[in-house]
């Protein structure tokens, strides 16, 4: 067998290797970082009206937007010294 080959051949599986272990760590790491987190009881959207009697009725829910200008004011405001 040729040098260059077996050269090759142990590189290819010591990449193999380091991939294995790799993805088994970061499974691992993963599924530790997930424990105790679970999916919602109830689903977020249950309860709101649908798109046509929000679009028609002019109101999104609870949301509420608040316009840039009074945003920038009460930046402004607090880097001053200001402040609520």
């Amino acid at each position: 067998m040729n040098s260059a080959v077996a050269l090759t051949l142990i590189l290819l599986s010591l990449m193999i290797g380091a991939g294995v272990v790799s993805a088994s760590w970061g499974f691992t790491l993963g599924r530790e970082a997930l424990t105790g987190v679970r999916q919602p009881d109830a689903r977020p959207t249950s309860g709101t009206p649908s798109a046509s009697q929000q679009s028609a009725s002019g109101h999104h829910g609870d949301v509420m937007l608040a316009k840039e200008a009074e945003i920038l004011e009460k930046v402004k405001a607090r880097m001053s010294g200001g402040g609520q």
